[in-house]
């Protein structure tokens, strides 16, 4: 008897959990260029995250999140669609370095996300949700795109063309000429209301407001509290990508936070982290966190959000921040380049404050997104899509593993070291391919026992490296990838370099 009481007891106090209504709306901060230890929570030694801390204590932090890609373009289209970069053939920033002399010829890749695509917008709108975009968005052409020339602009492939109801400050450019207002005179960013690059801005905006000396990050966020105080007054399900232009050169911290950090670092030199105008970026992202999670709490909203918070790849190092321990950083080839922050909030049916080991890549938050709200993906994007859902995951970081294998591939050459590569991680062993004029480097590393991969076991497990590469080798054929070539003009007595008007800029040393 008393056993029964028991078990009807239990199923009472779990009624709530399964009959928990699923959130309606979402949130998404991603971020430009942020290293995966540069959070507090994730252990950085100098940078102040309190907001993001506190948003990994109330959801699931996974240690092993991962970007797209290297560069943030191809992250960024593969964020909007859950397709991964090779397979939408946005496999490098756009317009790409201009390489000269290299040893292996590039694809010709797309240098724009195009229309065909469903985006994350498109795919919410037949379930009546308001999207809004606020800050990068650089999906649109920019070489020699029309009679203006390279910085000409391209709203045929703004956020506002592709499924959202408004951009604030979405377009071609991958940074601002200036973070402080009017952030670069006469060029497209400069704020204005119905100009090229603030479209479609609610009645109420901040944006005739400007102030001498404003800083972006801080409209930003100002503009996606009003935005939020309209979607909370219509009552209708919304949709916010918060893409930071942050932490991207060109590296301007805010004054004041910039002084806090000078002290900081005076008072205690022996950091890993030194950079003090990259720390009052950092923090500068935190408070536009710190102000949207006020204004949903505020409005009542916070419950019913979904939150996730990641970047679009490795930090910038050695001119930015340091990834240790893992090797290299933004367009580099090893874990520095691709491995991210990746906080997930689901709020009634998640865990909470707790960690997940498990793998997970960019591509995964598009049917995530769709499980949690518990709608069916568009046919046509259901056939392509090249993540999983996680949702498993952020209720029980302990979940058995959902899948075996995630990839990468960039068969381009980048300023900061990277060559034509891919890659893939099975379980924690890392095959990396190298593409070569003669013969294709393999690479082999035991993420598990040799984080920093100093240790090329592809000698030693032969057996092993043939396996994962002729898995490596069919999933780039599933794809469609597109592969570099011999370049049959290469001179090695020849200068190879990034070549600018006349003069060609040797590529940075690899910073391991």
């Amino acid at each position: 008897m008393l056993t029964r009481f028991f078990h009807l007891l239990a199923f009472f106090f779990l009624v709530p959990l399964s009959t928990q209504a699923a959130p309606k709306n979402i949130v998404i901060f991603f971020v430009d260029d942020m290293g995966w230890t540069d959070l507090a929570c994730t252990g950085s030694d100098f940078y102040e995250t309190p907001n993001i801390d506190e948003l990994a204590k109330s959801g699931v932090r996974f240690s092993n999140g991962y970007a797209a890609c290297t560069v943030c373009s191809p992250s960024r289209a593969a964020l909007m669609t859950g397709q991964s970069p090779a397979r939408l053939r946005v496999t490098d920033f756009i317009p790409g370095h201009p390489f000269v002399n290299t040893s292996m010829t590039i694809p010709d890749w797309t240098k724009v996300l195009e229309q065909k695509h469903l985006t994350i917008p498109e795919m919410l709108k037949p379930h009546g949700y308001i999207s809004a975009h606020l800050g990068k968005w650089h999906l649109a052409h920019r070489d020699g795109y029309s009679k203006g020339g390279e910085d000409s602009p391209d709203p045929a492939h703004y956020p506002q063309a592709q499924g959202f109801d408004i951009n604030i400050g979405g377009c071609e450019k991958g940074a601002p000429p200036s973070y402080f207002f009017p952030y670069g005179k006469g060029k497209t960013f400069e704020i204005k209301k119905n100009n090229s690059i603030y479209n479609n801005l609610p009645k109420g905006t901040l944006s005739d407001e400007q102030r001498e000396g404003e800083y972006l990050t801080d409209r930003l966020a100002a503009e996606a509290e009003i935005l939020i105080d309209q979607f909370a007054a219509e009552e209708q399900p919304f949709f916010m990508n918060f893409s930071f232009y942050n932490v991207h050169t060109p590296l301007m911290g805010r004054p004041d936070l910039v002084e806090k950090y000078e002290a900081k670092l005076k008072e205690n030199p022996d950091r890993q982290h030194t950079n003090v105008k990259y720390a009052a970026m950092v923090e500068s992202v935190d408070e536009a966190v710190g102000r949207v999670v006020g204004k949903l709490k505020e409005r009542k909203l916070w419950d019913d959000t979904f939150v996730i918070f990641t970047s679009d790849n490795g930090g910038l190092k050695p001119v930015a921040t340091d990834n240790s321990p893992i090797r290299q950083g933004k367009g580099g080839i090893y874990e520095g380049g691709v491995r991210v922050p990746l906080i997930i909030r689901l709020p009634g049916a998640g865990a909470v404050g707790q960690l997940c080991h498990r793998p997970a890549i960019t591509m995964d938050i598009v049917p995530t997104i769709f499980d949690v709200i518990g709608k069916q993906l568009p046919e046509e994007a259901a056939k392509v899509q090249d993540g999983i859902s996680l949702l498993p995951y952020i209720k029980d970081p302990q979940a058995k593993s959902l899948r075996d294998d995630i990839y990468w591939h960039y068969p381009h050459y980048h300023s900061m070291g990277a060559q034509p590569y891919s890659a893939i991680r099975s379980g924690n062993w890392k095959l990396i391919e190298i593409f070569g004029k003669n013969e294709n480097q393999l690479e082999l590393y035991d993420l598990a026992s040799d984080i920093h991969e100093n240790t090329n076991l592809v000698n030693e497990e032969t057996e092993l490296a043939k396996k994962l590469h002729a898995k490596l080798v069919d999933w780039r054929n599933s794809v469609g990838a597109q592969l570099p070539a011999v370049n049959e003009s290469f001179d090695p007595a020849k200068q190879t370099g990034v070549k600018r008007g006349n003069k060609i800029r040797p590529a940075a040393p690899i910073r391991d």
